[in-house]
């Protein structure tokens, strides 16, 4: 069984970096052919897809994130990261990792695996 946790700080002030990380257990992070994604959930909106890595390294955002997003990952430690650059009360959200054969979606059968989300606050 494949499990992600998501963790994090749940505060982080305006024009700061927001950093998460998942830790994925049940499966090695660069396995054929997996997508580690990120999506979040802003209030009173429906999900957004921010971006992921993929099996290969390959690392893919969505556009308007392009430049402020940053996903990465550490294989020894079987878990991947997001920088999230210049925070504004807007990137206010729940953040949830997701992985599965294929990325961009945001469904919730989308993704074979899910964690638990992270509430995450931009307020100074």
């Amino acid at each position: 069984q494949v499990l992600l946790h998501e963790s994090g700080p749940g505060l982080v002030k305006p024009s700061q970096t927001l950093s998460l990380t998942c830790r994925v257990t049940g499966v090695f992070i660069a396995t054929n052919y997996y997508y580690w994604s990120w999506i979040r959930r802003l209030p009173g909106k429906g999900l957004e897809w921010i971006g992921c890595i993929g099996y290969d390294g390959n690392i893919y955002y969505d556009p308007p994130l392009v430049g402020r997003a940053s996903i990465s990952w550490d294989t020894s430690e079987n878990q991947f990261t997001l920088q999230l650059r210049s925070v504004t009360p807007e990137d206010t959200a729940v953040y949830y990792c997701a992985g599965g054969d294929r990325f961009g979606g945001v469904d919730r059968d989308y993704y074979d695996s899910w964690g638990q989300g992270t509430q995450v606050t931009v307020s100074s």
